[in-house]
């Protein structure tokens, strides 16, 4: 066994070359790796120096922290992820990132999050990325880097072979960087997983869904896409199932939070009709109602035996829908996870999902709802389970990627991390 480097002794004597005090909590957290090697022995580890963590005292990681972390682990080579989530990191820390990621041949995984990253410091890191051919994991979600920022990127995505995971959600990318990194992908062929929600689009044509379902057509190696509150309707739907038709890799689509009603939940399930490779489709916060909802059960019940988790929580589906899905459950073995909360549950549906959890057919890990009886009559509660619950943050205990905790992670897992 290698003889493995003091971090935290490493961190301090880096404080002093470069004039700056110690940030507690990383010095903490680096005494806790180097405790931990001692004890176990441990490669590829995720250092995870998240601000929102609430188990030990935390100062946020500053542009100066970064710089010294940096250093100290810019030669260390059993760090191959790094989690810098909700820290306070601006465009000067960017910056520190940029040179890491052109220094450091060992890194997979990197994690930005919510920190005050913007423009230049987009610019900065997807610069670095034109040459680094380590990193597979990016997250930049909730910086603001603007549509200017975004196009940093997406011209980053016609150099880079690496790249096989991009959060570029709540960024406030514009309709131009869509466009762009639609047209990217088109000649992609490392990306498995985008996440491209909630940009910032004054019209109401669906030029940028055009894009990306002309992109779908060429594209060979997306896994996983996620196209959250794009204002999408019918004909934003008709486009990207016309394109899926053509397309062999899609696991996982979300179209969750957009203006989605019954006649675009027809055109998916005419798509599942005939898809032999979507397993996840997140329809969370549309109004596709009970007709939607007997579409999709139609076609679950009948043809499909691909699809293996539907959320079609808050959608106002009543229960002539929800008892429509449940029947096509029954009849359908490879559909395992379902998420209905929100919508209008009746006493046939509380006894029709009571029935399939009760009988075994719907694991109570793999649905949000759990049943209880109160006076004769059975009522469904909510349970915290979903396809998206850790996106945002992490367990401070429990498994993180469990599918009771992450079904989308879980089913349709497109790398390590």
């Amino acid at each position: 066994m290698s003889v493995h480097p003091d971090l935290h002794q490493q961190y301090v004597q880096a404080c002093q070359s470069l004039g700056r005090s110690e940030n507690p909590f990383v010095a903490h957290l680096l005494q806790e790796v180097d405790n931990n090697y001692k004890t176990e022995g441990t490669e590829g580890i995720t250092l995870k120096v998240a601000g929102n963590n609430r188990l030990v005292p935390v100062q946020r990681v500053t542009d100066e922290d970064l710089e010294v972390l940096a250093s100290v682990l810019s030669n260390t080579g059993f760090v191959t992820g790094l989690d810098l989530r909700y820290n306070v990191l601006t465009d000067a820390g960017a910056k520190h990132v940029a040179a890491f990621l052109q220094e450091n041949s060992t890194l997979q995984y990197l994690n930005l999050m919510f920190n005050d990253i913007g423009t230049s410091g987009a610019e900065l890191i997807a610069e670095a990325l034109h040459r680094n051919e380590t990193l597979r994991h990016l997250r930049m979600t909730g910086n603001k880097i603007g549509n200017k920022g975004g196009m940093f990127f997406a011209s980053m995505l016609q150099i880079n072979s690496t790249l096989e995971k991009l959060d570029l959600g709540d960024c406030d990318l514009g309709m131009k960087c869509l466009i762009a990194i639609a047209t990217a992908l088109a000649q992609n062929r490392s990306v498995k997983a985008i996440n491209l929600n909630r940009p910032l689009l004054y019209s109401l044509e669906e030029e940028t869904t055009a894009h990306i379902a002309r992109a779908l057509k060429n594209n060979s190696s997306l896994v996983e896409l996620h196209l959250c509150k794009h204002d999408m309707k019918t004909f934003g739907v008709k486009r990207l199932c016309e394109a899926l038709y053509e397309n062999s890799s899609l696991r996982y689509l979300d179209l969750s939070c957009n203006n989605i009603i019954c006649d675009g939940a027809k055109f998916l399930a005419q798509l599942l009709k005939w898809n032999k490779t979507l397993e996840i489709l997140d329809l969370n916060a549309n109004r596709i109602e009970d007709d939607g909802a007997i579409y999709l059960s139609e076609v679950l019940a009948l043809y499909n035996r691909t699809l293996k988790a539907l959320s079609v929580v808050s959608n106002n589906i009543s229960g002539k829908g929800l008892v429509a899905l449940s029947d096509a459950m029954k009849i359908n073995v490879t559909l395992s996870y379902i998420y209905i909360w929100g919508n209008k549950f009746d006493e046939a549906t509380c006894t029709a999902f009571s029935r399939l959890i009760r009988s075994g057919r719907l694991a109570p890990s793999c649905t949000d709802v759990e049943p209880y009886k109160v006076d004769g009559h059975i009522h469904l509660a909510e349970l915290s389970h979903g396809l998206k619950k850790h996106y945002y943050w992490t367990p401070s205990y429990g498994e993180e990627m469990s599918r009771e905790a992450n079904a989308s992670l879980a089913i349709a897992a497109v790398s390590e991390h």
